[in-house]
């Protein structure tokens, strides 16, 4: 059976399954998995197992309803969180990829707090992003609260970047993987309001994403328990991120939206793509 590793964790892909170990979850994917690629279309990073929901999982749902493949590649395991266990995590992680009907879901078992943008773990993120072969990347937010969003944007960001270039070599399975750029890096915007460079409306899904965010049972909307209350779990913290949604629908036009920032001239093929509503 095809194997190879990454950081901290193997991974073995059978035909109808890929697994993470250690304590990773399994989520069912394609037979074609069997070569260690599969071809998405969209391609969403985040360095905590709940920040895809929390920031862009509306345009998973979006594109996937479009007849797009998508996927989420999880950076650590959200070891350090106050609520809940690194295993629970995994278990809400796998429901929440059933709603957003990704079709692939990894985590690289990164170190929580304390990763590195090194040649190391930029070599993870280049192996991932050539597995997959995206065209669109979305990443976490360039500064934000907490340092660990920050600093996985940039990781993600020149790892893209990178892993366009042939001669720098990652294997699979002692394969060597082919080199692959995607078209587009986007950020998502996450707790603290950065101004997005253009909006996309995520009204038809956005019940959807809440409930995708509702997944991870540990963390929002659950004030009761033995655990003691963080600043993510009470109920006002999910009214905050629909109060978001609608902020960044409003700016054009819409119910719902979510905002992105690129750092590349965003082109369109024609005027076709706009929202033309009225503001």
């Amino acid at each position: 059976m095809p194997e190879f590793t990454s950081f901290g964790a193997s991974f073995i892909i059978s035909p109808l399954q890929l697994t993470l170990f250690p304590g990773s979850a399994t989520l069912n994917l394609e037979p074609s998995t069997l070569n260690l690629r599969m071809k998405l279309d969209l391609l969403a990073f985040g360095v905590h197992p709940d920040d895809v929901e929390l920031s862009c999982s509306g345009v998973l749902l979006v594109e996937k309803l479009r007849g797009k493949k998508t996927g989420v590649v999880d950076l650590t395991r959200g070891e350090l969180g106050t609520r809940g266990s690194a295993a629970i995590r995994e278990q809400e992680a796998a429901l929440a990829a059933k709603i957003l009907h990704l079709d692939a879901r990894e985590n690289l078992g990164m170190a929580d707090g304390f990763f590195k943008n090194d040649e190391a773990h930029q070599r993870t993120i280049i192996a991932a992003i050539r597995r997959y072969q995206p065209e669109i990347i979305l990443c976490n937010a360039p500064e934000d609260r907490h340092p660990d969003h920050g600093r996985s944007a940039r990781l993600v960001e020149e790892a893209a970047f990178l892993a366009g270039l042939r001669k720098i070599e990652t294997f699979h399975n002692e394969v060597l993987q082919e080199a692959w750029k995607p078209a587009y890096v986007f950020n998502y915007i996450q707790d603290r309001y950065l101004e997005p460079d253009f909006v996309i409306d995520i009204s038809d899904v956005m019940d959807e994403k809440i409930e995708s965010i509702k997944a991870y049972g540990t963390q929002f909307n659950s004030p009761g328990g033995d655990e003691p209350q963080t600043y993510i779990s009470t109920p006002d913290f999910l009214e905050s991120v629909i109060y978001r949604c609608k902020m960044m629908g409003k700016m054009i036009g819409v119910k719902y939206g979510e905002g992105f920032i690129s750092k590349k001239m965003v082109g369109f093929s024609s005027l076709n793509a706009l929202v033309t509503n009225r503001t």
